[in-house]
């Protein structure tokens, strides 16, 4: 009787393990006065337990299929003790697209203290760390290549250090706005590197304050040139949010890539500025696109063919897709003008957009073309009809026209749609003018 007993318990114990979930840390606010130990945990979500996360280790990865992608996400600092405010979203956004071994790597302890360098300084111990645990994976069958680590911040640094330690074999590393304070000028050695990987991709967010200015990887996206992202608060009177949103978009972009209902296609270029003069705006079907599904690109595409410093833009709110159009103008005065062209779409159901302010000054002088990128949230399909407004550069100025011999709208975003055209237009200066266009004739497209 107590044999069967004890039996019964035991089974009980086991029953109960298998099925305990286990959750990120969740630290007070007062170990971040105090400080921290680092311990690292790793968070296993499979097929067979998505919503409900068991624990492995060096020793203990047996739980997760060795034949499939096995993601790493790791986080970075984590200055008041709490778990990331997205984390729940890019764990039930990765299992919805891809059939993968996800890995969350909680290093709270050790990333919340409010002394910085002392979190800087544990990114090289968790990835003495996590070494152990891809060598236990490799004994078992495992591959380097079905290896995609995605690093946030501080965790950005922390992929390079692993990937390093594999000699640049493990299969992708993404960095998401990795950080820049105290890694800015480092070494490969000391910070992310192309090298630490097959391929490296690097999303860049916040380069002038929290995030990391210089080319990381093999390619190195710039949003919105990598600086404020749209949506997030102009000044400090918004507290935290204002220190952390542009540092933390990087994040929401990157989920938002795997089920956003626009491919974000981005231009190689040698600054922002080029690229919002639309001096890079080539129609090449073999551009990268950006996000998680980058791997489709990769592999049908040559990396070394184009830059590695690559530049797109997004609306404030997600799904943040931007439709991009090329407005060609030939001027016909006999003086030449410098000013801004403010840009209005209509399509055929009524929706109206405005395009970003995206050009500075442009001279329109006479006969001679002019293109300027015209970039707006929604997609028009059918455009009914143009509404234009020409402000001067300068600021005391007589009252003037510019006249438009020809202006074009072709859509960059697919290409294969009808160019629009209209011929004569004369904009007098801050007055807003309508009209609508038509199809370009034959001879005219390009």
């Amino acid at each position: 009787m107590i044999h069967w007993i004890a039996l019964i318990l035991s089974a009980s114990i086991i029953t109960s393990e298998a099925l305990e979930c286990h959750n990120f840390t969740k630290l007070p606010i007062t170990d971040s006065i105090t400080g921290t130990e680092l311990v690292v945990r790793l968070l296993l979500y499979t097929d067979k337990n998505s919503r409900c996360a068991s624990l492995i280790n060096a020793t203990h990865t047996s739980p997760l299929d060795v034949k499939k992608k096995t993601v790493f996400i790791i986080h970075g600092y984590r200055p008041f003790g709490s778990p990331p405010n997205w984390l729940m979203k890019v764990i039930e956004t990765l299992q919805m697209v891809d059939n993968i071994n996800l890995i969350i790597v909680d290093w709270n302890r050790g990333a919340t203290t409010i002394n910085y360098p002392v979190a800087v300084a544990n990114t090289k111990k968790v990835a003495a760390i996590l070494e152990p645990v891809i060598d236990n994976i490799q004994k078992n069958g495992g591959s380097l290549k079905l290896i995609h680590m995605i690093g946030v911040s501080l965790g950005a640094h922390v992929s390079g250090f692993v990937g390093s330690m594999f000699g640049g074999k493990i299969g992708r590393i993404t960095g998401l706005d990795p950080a820049g304070p105290l890694f800015r000028g480092k070494g490969k050695a000391d910070r992310l590197d192309a090298s630490d990987a097959q391929f490296v991709d690097v999303l860049h967010t916040d380069i002038d304050a929290l995030g990391y200015r210089d080319i990381l990887g093999h390619i190195d996206y710039y949003a919105n040139g990598g600086t404020d992202q749209p949506g997030c608060p102009a000044t400090i009177l918004s507290g935290k949010k204002y220190m952390v949103c542009d540092h933390q978009r990087s994040v929401y972009l990157y989920i938002n890539s795997m089920v956003a209902p626009c491919n974000i296609t981005v231009y190689p270029c040698e600054s922002y500025t080029e690229f919002l003069d639309a001096r890079c705006t080539q129609c090449d079907p073999t551009l990268p696109i950006f996000g998680y599904h980058l791997n489709k690109w990769i592999n049908s595409s040559s990396v070394m063919k184009y830059p590695n410093k690559v530049f797109f833009q997004t609306s404030p709110e997600e799904p943040f897709c931007m439709y991009y159009y090329l407005l060609d103008i030939i001027p016909w005065n006999k003086n030449a003008r410098r000013g801004y062209i403010t840009i209005k779409l209509t399509g055929d159901n009524g929706m109206v957009v405005k395009s970003k302010d995206n050009h500075s000054a442009k001279y329109f002088e006479r006969f001679k073309e002019v293109t300027l990128l015209v970039s707006v949230d929604k997609d028009l399909e059918n455009i009914t009809s143009i509404s234009l407004t020409y402000s001067s550069a300068k600021v005391v100025e007589h009252k003037l026209t510019l006249g438009i011999l020809r202006l074009r709208l072709r859509s960059l975003s697919y290409p294969t749609r009808p160019h629009v055209c209209r011929y004569d237009v004369a904009l007098e200066r801050d007055k807003e003018v309508t009209f609508q266009p038509f199809e370009c004739q034959v001879q005219e497209m390009p």
